[in-house]
């Protein structure tokens, strides 16, 4: 198993799934896609925000996953003021430009986009800015998918953009419990072809162990000065992701000094109204069981029929990233 959209974009594009398939090596992915794990309820969030007069902003992305009835570009077109920017600092200068209004960031992804996330929180943005922070750690969800059960893995594929920032010691508990060997990959199709085998090696010897297949922007203590500002301004905090139950410590959430910046404390009132509703998958999708890797997109019905990137169902459709976008824009469907 992967845990990275561009690993799956690698594999699929260049056709090394076929090839590796044919060895006896099958690849999945697993809940690599930040866009994918980020919950129902997250996006209703944003979405109850939108329609509260606040200047909501987000990635491109972000924009067309489902809710239960809108998505945030839907509500654009209804008249809510929506934003689609590149990156944080796009929604700080808006909220700079207006500072009259309430400026939402939705801050989506892993230990890659995190750090970005609080070094502008450090840089003291104006009071009308604030993140509704939906930041994710990988490590703990890895722990998550071998204790459930659900599927056999037999090596691990790290994440080499997630590694440039936390190195590969997070992973070594991984190995040394479970006995999963992994290894740290980068993005080229040789990259991805060297990590198979040496994942085939370790199986073959019967070793369990990380190994960095991607030295060169991979180091076995990540990027330090990143990680010292996750720390100054985030706390792990229990989360759902989408398609799995709570798991414990994979979220981030911002210290109490930094709470001005809180989306959920500053509009608690607002959000309070959906504090307690449950919110579920589209029916029919399986997305979920995608994220965990219990299935590939084309045992989906809705695949490439009803649920099309033009018309997602799900977030898998949605983000380039997702399983179900790259399958449907490479494979012969």
């Amino acid at each position: 198993m992967h845990v990275c959209g561009t690993h799956q974009d690698t594999l699929v594009k260049n056709g090394l799934d076929t090839l590796l398939k044919k060895c006896g090596i099958e690849i999945g992915q697993g809940p690599g896609c930040p866009v994918c794990v980020t919950t129902p309820k997250e996006i209703e969030e944003m979405l109850l925000l939108a329609r509260k007069d606040v200047i909501v902003t987000s990635f491109g992305d972000m924009m067309n996953v489902p809710g239960e009835q809108f998505s945030l570009r839907s509500m654009k077109s209804e008249g809510c003021d929506v934003r689609m920017v590149y990156g944080i600092e796009d929604a700080v200068k808006i909220a700079v430009e207006n500072p009259e209004r309430g400026v939402v960031f939705m801050a989506v992804g892993f230990e890659t986009t995190a750090p970005t996330t609080a070094s502008t929180i450090l840089n003291k943005p104006p009071d009308n800015f604030s993140i509704l922070c939906c930041h994710r750690t990988i490590p703990p969800a890895l722990r998550a998918i071998i204790e459930m059960g659900e599927i056999k893995i037999d090596g691990l594929i790290e994440p080499g953009h997630v590694s440039t920032i936390i190195g590969t010691k997070p992973y070594e508990f991984l190995s040394k419990k479970f006995g999963v060997p992994q290894v740290v990959t980068g993005f080229e199709p040789l990259d991805v072809l060297m990590g198979c085998w040496m994942l085939v090696k370790q199986i073959q010897k019967k070793e369990a162990k990380v190994e960095n297949e991607y030295k060169r922007a991979v180091h076995y203590e990540g990027n330090v000065k990143a990680q010292k500002i996750m720390n100054v301004v985030f706390e792990p905090c229990d989360i759902k992701w989408r398609g799995f139950p709570i798991i414990k410590g994979s979220g981030l959430k911002l210290k109490q000094k930094f709470e001005k910046y809180d989306a959920r404390v500053k509009y608690k009132e607002i959000l309070n109204e959906i504090q307690d509703k449950e919110f579920h998958e589209p029916e029919g999708c399986r997305c979920g069981e995608l994220l965990r890797g219990l299935i590939s997109p084309f045992d989906c019905p809705l695949f490439g029929q009803v649920c099309t990137p033009d018309h997602p169902v799900g977030p898998c459709m949605v983000s380039i990233e997702g399983s179900c976008n790259i399958e449907y824009r490479y494979s012969d469907h």
